[in-house]
């Protein structure tokens, strides 16, 4: 079995989010193999959970002074500060049967993956066994520290966030795995009317990898520990490629759809 490999990259949230979403059309369309990538969001962004409400859930006129991207997702969940990170994105079609046909099933499946490549890494991550999928609703409501059944804790403190879409034929899972961590800058950006508490909850809660190492690890050694985290516990290969044709091509048509506040800010579905 071979999957193939997108190698960690830096783009705009904008461009990082079009690439995923082209990914995620292309291997449904043609039933390919599943695809995982690495990368980082340059400048630092946030994303919007497909839901939720952005004036609600982010402090825009903040993050415009601060220079802060905001872009708009397909998957569900929470919002999330891409600051000091790696995001990593699974895209399958269902024909893939090293996952299971339900949104918790597959969250459980690669959170078992990035579990065993943080262990390589020396830290122990364990998956929330009582926790759930949270609603559109009670979203708006949590902050995106609560952890829902089947992500990924060490010592109960969320060290990595996610979110799915699935359509007929496939799903994307994209997620965040914090390298440090920041609740102040955090509440300030994500938390409109913050107080003094959310702020400590945040602290209490939320952890990174470089919180739970001896000293800071280098961004290219985790990608290879999270790899090799993906083909033991899956037993397959990795190809290293690059997107297809047909993927530059649908990538460069929804770069104007994330670029676009009418997208992002209101949710409103400017492609045909």
């Amino acid at each position: 079995m071979v999957w193939r490999l997108l190698n960690f990259q830096k783009h705009n949230i904008f461009e990082n989010m079009a690439i995923d979403e082209a990914i995620f059309h292309e291997t449904i369309r043609n039933k390919k193999a599943p695809t995982i990538r690495l990368y980082h969001s340059q400048p630092v962004a946030i994303s919007l959970g497909y839901f939720q409400d952005a004036r609600k859930e982010v402090n825009i006129e903040k993050c415009n002074r601060a220079g802060v991207d905001i872009a708009r997702r397909i998957t569900g969940g929470k919002a999330v500060f891409h600051f000091n990170e790696i995001t990593y994105s699974v895209v399958a079609g269902d024909q893939e049967m090293s996952f299971p046909p339900d949104i918790l099933g597959t969250y459980k499946v690669i959170s078992k993956c990035l579990a065993r490549g943080l262990a390589y890494l020396g830290i122990k991550a364990d998956l929330v066994e009582n926790g759930r999928v949270l609603s559109a609703k009670e979203s708006e409501a949590y902050c995106f520290s609560v952890p829902s059944k089947n992500e990924l804790l060490v010592e109960g403190r969320k060290i990595c966030g996610s979110a799915q879409v699935r359509r007929r034929g496939g799903f994307l899972q994209h997620g965040s795995l914090l390298l440090a961590f920041d609740p102040v800058k955090t509440a300030d950006l994500l938390l409109p009317a913050r107080t003094p508490r959310q702020v400590e909850k945040l602290r209490e809660t939320v952890t990174s990898v470089n919180d739970e190492v001896a000293s800071p690890v280098d961004v290219q050694k985790i990608c290879s520990k999270l790899k090799k985290g993906f083909i033991d516990e899956l037993s397959m290969d990795l190809v290293e490629e690059t997107l297809t044709s047909a993927e530059e091509t649908l990538k460069s048509k929804l770069i104007g759809k994330y670029s676009n506040n009418l997208w992002n800010i209101q949710g409103e579905n400017i492609l045909n």
